[in-house]
């Protein structure tokens, strides 16, 4: 089966193309969800995961093209941070249309997308035994536990009744 990503660390237009057509059909998908799910208005959840698939592709391509060894998840979120700020003209509109989609609605969607990931490489995932899937447990129980205890502590520091 062909890779829908090209892992090449240079960017070529089947790379790119790619992309596009990855995160157009995951943001079709999101919107949809989030309009049964959340009931939110289709035209702005589309043009809010278009806002987010164009950062998405930017943080790829300069993580493939930067001289740096740098996560293209690093360069996504300081372009969206950056984007967001306050002070930056774009910040009124990237924050309305990106609001109106719901995290939920894409974590679903990335969800069934890695469970397709993983049962492309099911036998790899079964070569590593018992071991690996008690590690996996712990490692994601320790994850949600640990946000939970920090999300708990800022909200009793701001006031936040919990």
């Amino acid at each position: 089966m062909v890779d829908f990503i090209d892992g090449a660390e240079n960017v070529s237009v089947h790379g790119i193309f790619n992309w596009i057509l990855l995160l157009a059909i995951f943001s079709i998908i999101t919107v949809i969800g989030n309009y049964i799910g959340y009931k939110h208005p289709i035209a702005d959840s589309l043009v809010g995961m278009a806002m987010l698939s164009l950062i998405t592709l930017c943080g790829v391509w300069m993580e493939r093209e930067l001289p740096f060894n740098i996560s293209s998840i690093i360069y996504i979120s300081v372009i969206g941070i950056v984007l967001a700020f306050p002070s930056m003209p774009t910040s009124g509109v990237l924050l309305h249309y990106v609001s109106q989609v719901e995290l939920l609605s894409i974590v679903t969607v990335f969800l069934a997308y890695v469970g397709i990931g993983m049962g492309k490489s099911w036998n790899e995932f079964k070569a590593l035994g018992w071991r690996a899937i008690i590690v996996t447990v712990l490692v994601i129980a320790s994850t949600y536990l640990g946000s939970a205890v920090v999300a708990h502590i800022i909200l009793v520091m701001t006031g936040v009744p919990v």
